[in-house]
């Protein structure tokens, strides 16, 4: 039988039968046993989920961008579905629902792109979040990508790999999100192999979503994931949940419908800021209002988490929007994600045809930029975009919460061009307020 050892590492409960109050557990096992030395969570152990924590946890677990994908802003009805569709909607939402209040074994969620897969599994790592619990989240190929950045059978110093690779692994819940878009190289398959044969062993809890047939996956994986003693597939049927059957246009990409909320009229002074800060921030407030009557040119707001250039941006969008202007407003990461789903064979557009309804938008709202996966693929992707708005001088907002030098030198000098962009650095600290702590604006 397992015993625990009672080195102090943490607090859990006093009276806890198994760490006796310590919070962590090391499991007596031989040395050559892969959990020798570690140590582990008690599942007593209590932390307060303060909403600094719960940030922390999104951006320890790659939700940052996917903060608002919730179960209160997913719509089971889906939009123009039929009874079939709609049922089959409801069905996964509320199976997705159960396993987010006690993730046992696997969850797979298959579907077309658009068919709200993605949201329904960040839903899930959210809510977890909410819990205390660590989640990981992450695409395959930017899974890969981080992998491969780290690998080196050359370098002495491989531990940055090591650890990558074990968090992955043994994570409490990992979300892989779009199996099956990762290039099927010798190197990538092993990889995910073992990272989900290992799961697959332990019986760790993992979601999984992608819009391939099982037939398709590699051999190894579709013995893992067929496996219906460990996993549970949900089938969504419905071509896209948000904009009905059939929509393909520029409508699938934008999601202003997540920020109906965040206008002018909702944006709050925050007077219990010093008055250096009130001042900026009210300076940012007239900045943004003032584009938003006269979108030309480019716009750049940058700032901490939290200090309301979201919302600024999403005010310009909303603000444009009701005037029946064309307007797209989209996170930078899933922009990317929206990209590399038209490299799958049933894709129902054309990787030109996506890339030009963005490129060309009348007014373009990037929001996040530097929270995407930092590979050559989306680095060069991105600079394409930015450069043809760029040249063709189109109407941009754009916000980071990055310092300039973080970003790609590249997009740093057409942001910096005061001939085209205005950049304003909001300087107030994040805030959680009553109206905006349910979804944490940034």
């Amino acid at each position: 039988m397992t015993t625990y050892s009672s080195k102090h590492y943490g607090a859990g409960k006093p009276d806890c039968p198994i760490c006796g109050g310590l919070g962590y557990i090391s499991y007596d096992v031989p040395e050559d046993h892969p959990d020798f030395g570690r140590i582990f969570d008690c599942e007593c152990r209590t932390e307060q989920v303060t909403a600094e924590r719960i940030v922390y946890l999104q951006r320890l677990g790659g939700l940052e961008h996917l903060s608002t994908k919730t179960f209160s802003t997913f719509n089971p009805d889906g939009v123009g579905l039929n009874e079939k569709q709609q049922a089959n909607l409801q069905r996964a939402f509320e199976r997705a629902l159960a396993y987010a209040e006690a993730p046992e074994g696997w969850l797979v969620i298959m579907g077309g792109y658009g068919c709200g897969k993605t949201h329904l599994a960040a839903a899930i790592a959210n809510a977890r979040i909410e819990e205390g619990q660590k989640v990981l989240f992450v695409t395959v190929p930017d899974l890969l990508d981080h992998l491969r950045s780290a690998f080196s059978p050359t370098d002495d110093d491989s531990e940055s790999y090591s650890v990558r690779f074990e968090l992955v692994r043994t994570i409490s819940l990992l979300v892989l999100d779009d199996l099956g878009i990762e290039s099927p190289t010798p190197w990538a398959t092993e990889k995910l192999y073992q990272i989900v044969n290992y799961r697959y062993t332990a019986r760790l809890p993992t979601v999984i979503t992608s819009n391939h047939d099982l037939q398709e996956l590699d051999l190894r994986l579709r013995s893992r994931i067929s496996d219906l003693e460990v996993c549970e597939h949900i089938a969504i049927i419905t071509p896209d949940y948000r904009h009905g059957a059939g929509s393909t246009g520029i409508s699938d990409l934008d999601e202003l419908e997540l920020y109906t909320r965040r206008t002018f009229d909702h944006f709050e002074a925050r007077p219990g800021l010093p008055q250096d800060q009130q001042d900026n921030l009210s300076r940012a407030y007239r900045l943004a209002e003032e584009y938003a009557a006269n979108p030309k040119g480019w716009l750049v707001l940058m700032g901490p988490y939290g200090c309301g250039k979201t919302h600024l941006a999403a005010a310009i969008a909303n603000a444009n929007r009701q005037l029946g202007r064309d307007v797209l407003f989209i996170t930078v990461p899933d922009l990317l994600d929206h990209l590399r789903a038209t490299y799958a064979p049933n894709s129902q557009t054309s990787y030109d045809k996506r890339f030009n309804q963005i490129k060309t938008a009348s007014l373009l709202i990037l929001d996040d930029l530097g929270t995407e996966a930092a590979t050559s693929w989306a680095r060069e992707k991105l600079y394409q975009l930015i450069n043809y708005r760029y040249n063709a001088q189109l109407p941009t907002v754009i916000t980071t919460s990055h310092e300039l030098e973080d970003l790609d030198p590249r997009l740093v000098a057409r942001m910096r061009d005061q001939r085209l962009s205005r950049l304003f650095a909001i300087l107030a600290p994040a805030y959680l307020g009553p109206r905006e702590q349910s979804d944490r604006g940034r």
